[in-house]
């Protein structure tokens, strides 16, 4: 009998390999991101339709695990964050915790996961902090970031002659990133900066903001914001008349899901910079039209984004054999990137995904040919020139 109970064990050992490595026989993703906010079309609900379309791609299962995406919206808020992020973790069996729009958000929710031991894959916050001071070893920041967004807009600007700049600022972690690190770059060209003011997140009236703006007489305006606090910002410059005047706007975070809600005529002859553009080769095009199928709308760099950190979670997954945690980070740190959104992706020792990113100008109306071909691709910013450099990131886990 002992000998048959242990060959029994034997094979169901044999049998069933792969499950006795993968906790709670399933892989569970948590997308978490603002949906009902001034972020909602920026990521939200169709960060999560990226996500479930990564691993219907994926086949639905790995390592013969199957996986399941689960999401919620944190509201724009760290405490609600964590808060969600614990339960998850705690007693919900979530994995791994992505998407994350929001930097103060994704500060505080990477900094639980560290404490937790799981992974987190930043697609929609901005900060630099992520992978630099805040750094974790379980960290990884993927979409873009506020560096990208000023050596590419920033520097365009500049070139163009706009070497004065004033910036309206979003009120928190985000804001301040992106204010200093467009600042930083644009007096490294020999620009100078005037001065700057800053909003509460999700405000309406952006009046007083822009008096200020206009009245300092800088060349360029700097938007250090996203989503619809960025458009609100637009609109409301066209009725002061800003651009009428000689200044120029920055929208220096501003994807296709904010050029469709604002509409060409507002967005025209915008410069700015994504790391995806879904006519940019064919099969960026193909990636986009199925997304639009499902969702309605074109993908930008955070859902597409998405899409590319849940396929490279459960490739790296596949490729340790484990969803224990050390073993899948080392193997995302590890294996280059390559699929729809990053060609010769390569990840930092700070976590930080480095890839090619676009210089981008709104089209007119009147050059638009198809439905959301919105964009003239002006410049491909290389990977290494877009990012920073992890040695001067100030990340401890830098050697």
């Amino acid at each position: 009998m002992r000998k048959f109970l242990l060959s029994t064990a034997a094979v169901g050992l044999i049998a069933t390999p792969a499950l006795a490595e993968v906790s709670d026989g399933k892989v569970k993703i948590g997308i978490l991101n603002d949906q009902s906010g001034v972020y909602a079309d920026f990521g939200g609900k169709y960060s999560y339709e990226a996500a479930r379309m990564a691993v219907e791609d994926f086949g639905g299962k790995v390592l013969d695990a199957p996986i399941e995406v689960v999401t919620a919206d944190h509201q724009n808020k760290p405490d609600i964050a964590s808060n969600i992020a614990r339960q998850w973790y705690d007693t919900e069996q979530v994995d791994t915790i992505m998407e994350l729009t929001t930097s103060s958000v994704g500060l505080a929710v990477q900094a639980l996961s560290q404490e937790k031991k799981k992974i987190t894959v930043n697609t929609g916050a901005a900060t630099t902090e992520l992978t630099g001071a805040q750094c974790t070893p379980y960290g990884f920041h993927w979409a873009y970031d506020t560096h990208a967004l000023a050596v590419g807009t920033g520097g365009a600007l500049v070139k163009e002659g706009g070497d004065s700049w004033f910036f309206l600022t979003a009120d928190y972690a985000f804001g301040y990133s992106l204010e200093e690190q467009t600042g930083n770059f644009v007096k490294s060209q020999g620009g100078t900066v005037a001065g700057a003011v800053r909003h509460p997140l999700a405000t309406t009236d952006y009046s007083s903001f822009l008096l200020q703006a206009q009245a300092s007489g800088a060349k360029v305006i700097g938007l250090a914001n996203a989503g619809m606090d960025t458009q609100n910002a637009i609109k409301q410059a066209a009725e002061f008349g800003i651009t009428a005047g000689g200044q120029r706007l920055a929208a220096l975070l501003f994807t296709l899901a904010e050029v469709h809600g604002i509409g060409l005529d507002a967005a025209q002859g915008l410069t700015l910079t994504e790391s995806f553009y879904w006519n940019r080769t064919p099969e960026s095009r193909e990636f986009g039209e199925r997304f639009k199928e499902r969702t309605g709308v074109m993908p930008n760099m955070v859902h597409a984004g998405t899409y590319s950190a849940v396929t490279q979670y459960l490739k790296a997954i596949e490729a340790a054999g484990t969803d224990e945690t050390e073993a899948v980070a080392a193997k995302m740190h590890e294996m280059p990137v390559d699929d729809v959104f990053a060609q010769g992706g390569k990840v930092g020792p700070n976590g930080r995904l480095i890839k090619d990113v676009y210089l981008m100008e709104v089209k007119a109306p009147g050059d638009v040919t198809e439905d959301w071909d919105y964009y003239n691709v002006l410049a491909t910013i290389p990977g290494d020139e877009a990012f920073l450099n992890p040695a001067e990131s100030g990340c401890p886990l830098v050697q």
